[in-house]
């Protein structure tokens, strides 16, 4: 029998509580407002690479306003870096005091500590290379490592520092690779004829995306720059390296052409080991196609296991033959005979999932839909150490399942997993003592937890915290759950800002789904009067978390709500205008929602929501399309750069349609809001990005063409410079025109509709 014991976090809850409570100080009337130019200074710390006993943490701060001025026409350029720039920091977690390594802002890439935590290794941009770096914690010193080659490093090189300490692995370019994939860019994009044939294998710019994965595996003297190179030039991924620096084990796939939909078809793939001596050839593991694989390995990376067809799969590097761990050790429940008329349920294989391998190595964990089981790889056995419970007739999911497992104790003795209820917020993380068979909380509350990461010793664990509406700060925690602090003080200045509370929120769609969202309160918000209401939808939203949007909602005097709509297989573009509306319909009969001052909006798919919903309902006093489709025809073939991944989205992912236009072409016309613009009412305000890749311009463009041939309201503002979403800016300026449009549509639009009520 599984039991739980659950505890009250005293300790850990009074430390986090008083430190946010902290920032409601001020009194309202002291507070500004938070504004559009404050949403760009939000500062973040991006934890890399840390100390295994969790002393030091590398990483840096981000800002949104480091992101702009990408170049977005030069997506899928593989030659081409983005100016991005951040202040790369480590964090003394003892002092909790920030060692900057640079006196000005720097990107750089793969920031990894050396074996024992003493360098810090990591690739620095200069110019449109990446040049290996090393800083000595000790000596608080800063080296450029010139490797001696005339290879470039790939922009997506692995860094693993071999376990000695004494070299470093990485991935260089072939010395043609540039002149190569240049070549192929920039006729592509320039001309003077561009030629598409489909006898080719693959569509021009999946051929182009290719060629990012090429690259020539390397190790390099971490001293002297010395280089030797591995292997020739291939697509090679997940590079790891023996615990006993002896050998390296790498896959390499190799596509056949183009794929639509989620097959694999043409597709191979190989799992090899090279030894690191010299004269030495690569050693074939696992061959496998059509079809993705993904493997666990153990600490020292000599043995590994992988899910394939629902069994587990287990395997020495020392072997060419895997060991299937579970085939027909578990027998599926029997089924009830049916009553008279009905089939007979097929026996179903019990399928499992593979998570990890224990931190000795000896043994595996894994899951099936009733728990989690143990299996030792070397007798074969099996056991099951946790089973979910069951869920009990018209009970509804309450979160009683374990969240995802984040963390195996060193000593093998317990699980640490994350905790999320699921019709409410309550959230933390809990503890599985596998020896007593006793699921723990060590954290449970209304608070927002996120990226448990624990020291290599096991002695502390880190992880964000936020009370969901203030921005994440980074907390530090010991083994038990006892003894916490906040590391880190991101945005002090925010206290002097107004700022929403959220709130959860449950309704019913019109067909009785039962469904949240999230509702912001307007800054200064006063019970019993009403407010207009802005919707920013996309597809189900449950967990709140510091919104800059909907902070600059609020604090234009209007509720913000991120609802949820129930999208269904080969009718999606009913969800919305089904739940959107319910849950409106619902705050303006508790008398908190001027119900002629509604206004709608989304980005990319959220965009394309919007669009569709007012072509359905007239309820909304204004709308905002920001980079989203209105024809779902012609954007299967009108984003070239991301190859067939739209003709993928349409049948089988994101838009839901469920088959191909030629197998249902009236479903596709019926989720094009272009095709019933006639139907709109509401004034229309869209929002694109020239440079945008992935939602071009040109289909949202069909909109404004269609609208103002009808007659509608309607204004089409493209970006020439800017990408896809409302933050992909050129420039600080450009960023706050894109919001100041947006506002002023819907504050012109709830003026009008009040001065006709």
């Amino acid at each position: 029998m599984i039991q739980v014991r659950k505890t009250s976090n005293f300790v850990t809850i009074a430390c986090f509580v008083v430190f946010f409570l902290s920032v409601f100080i001020l009194s309202a009337a002291e507070k500004s407002a938070f504004t559009v130019e404050d949403s760009l200074r939000v500062k973040s710390f991006s934890s890399q690479s840390m100390t295994d006993d969790g002393r030091y943490i590398a990483g840096y701060f981000s800002i949104r306003l480091s992101r702009l001025g990408t170049d977005h026409k030069r997506y899928r350029d593989p030659t081409y870096l983005s100016s991005r720039a951040d202040e790369v920091v480590i964090l003394d977690t003892e002092t909790k005091e920030f060692i900057p390594l640079f006196d000005s802002k720097k990107r750089v890439q793969r920031i990894t500590w050396s074996p024992d935590g003493k360098i810090l290794a990591f690739f620095l941009q200069k110019g449109d290379r990446f040049v290996l770096h090393t800083y000595d914690r000790v000596k608080k010193s800063l080296k450029e490592i010139k490797l001696q080659t005339d290879k470039a490093i790939s922009t997506s090189s692995i860094l693993i520092w071999t376990n000695d300490g004494s070299r470093i692995l990485l991935a260089l370019r072939a010395a043609d690779w540039e002149e190569r994939v240049s070549a192929m860019y920039k006729e592509a994009t320039e001309g003077p004829i561009i030629v598409y044939d489909s006898s080719e294998p693959f569509l021009k710019w999946d051929a182009i995306r290719n060629q990012s994965g090429f690259i020539v595996p390397a190790l390099a003297d971490a001293k002297s720059g010395d280089v030797r190179e591995l292997l020739p030039e291939d697509r090679f991924s997940r590079i790891r390296l023996a615990g006993d620096d002896s050998f390296i084990t790498y896959m390499v796939t190799t596509p056949s052409k183009t794929m639509y939909g989620r097959d694999r078809e043409g597709e191979k793939s190989v799992l090899s080991r090279l030894d690191l001596k010299a004269g030495s050839e690569p050693q074939v593991l696992v061959e496998w196609e059509e079809k993705r694989l993904g493997f666990s390995w153990n600490e020292d990376n000599t043995l590994f296991a992988w899910a394939d067809e629902g069994d587990i799969y287990f395997q020495s590097v020392e072997e060419t033959e895997p060991k299937n761990l579970t085939k027909d050790k578990v027998k599926p429940e029997e089924k009830e005979e049916p009553e008279e008329g009905e089939e007979k349920d097929k026996e179903k294989k019990v399928r499992f999932s593979l998570n990890r391998f224990s931190p000795d190595g000896e043994k595996l964990l894994a899951q099936t839909d009733k728990g989690y089981w143990l299996i030792d790889h070397q007798s074969g056995e099996l056991e099951m150490v946790y089973e979910f419970p069951e869920k009990k007739e018209g009970e509804e999911e309450n979160g009683s399942r374990p969240g995802s497992i984040q963390a195996w104790s060193p000593n093998g003795r317990y699980l640490y997993m994350t905790y999320a209820a699921t019709d409410k917020w309550e959230r933390g993380f809990t503890r599985y003592d596998l020896k007593e068979r006793k699921m723990e909380d060590l954290v449970k509350d209304s608070n927002l937890y996120r990226g448990l990461r624990m020291s290599k010793d096991g002695e502390k664990f880190f992880y964000g915290f936020s009370d969901g509406d203030l921005p994440n700060e980074l907390a530090m925690i010991d083994k038990d759950f006892n003894k916490g602090v906040v590391l880190t003080d991101l945005n002090p200045w925010i206290k002097e800002r107004k700022l929403t509370r959220s709130e959860l929120i449950k309704y019913l769609d019109v067909d009785g789904n039962e469904l949240y969202g999230i509702l912001y309160y307007p800054v200064d918000y006063e019970p019993g009067k009403k407010y207009p209401l802005v919707c920013e939808i996309y597809e189900k939203f449950f967990n709140n978390g510091f919104n800059a949007n909907m902070n600059i909602i609020a604090n234009k005097g209007w509720f913000g709500l991120r609802p949820s709509a129930n999208l269904e297989i080969g009718y999606p573009g009913e969800a919305w205008v089904k739940g959107i509306t319910s849950v409106v319909n619902k705050l303006i009969e508790n008398g908190m929602v001027d119900p002629k001052k509604l206004g709608v909006h989304g980005t990319s798919y959220g965009g394309y929501a919007t669009s569709l919903l007012i072509t359905q309902t007239d309820r909304f006093a204004a709308a905002v399309n920001i980079s989203g489709k209105v024809n779902i025809i012609s954007f299967l073939g009108d984003s070239p750069r991301i190859g067939a991944r739209n003709y993928n989205a349409a049948e089988v992912s994101q838009d839901r349609i469920g088959a191909t236009l030629w197998e249902q072409p009236f479903k596709y016309i019926n989720h094009s809001a272009v095709m019933f613009a006639d139907r709109v009412k509401t004034p229309h305000l869209l929002i694109t990005g020239d440079g945008d890749w992935n939602v071009p311009a040109v289909n949202t463009r069909e909109m404004y063409y269609a609208l103002r041939r009808l007659g509608k309201e309607c204004v089409w503002v493209n970006y020439f410079n800017d990408g896809h979403g409302l933050g992909a800016a050129e420039s600080e300026d450009i960023y706050k025109d894109k919001w100041n449009r947006v506002l002023d549509w819907y504050k012109t639009y709830f003026n009008k509709a009040g001065k006709d009520k």
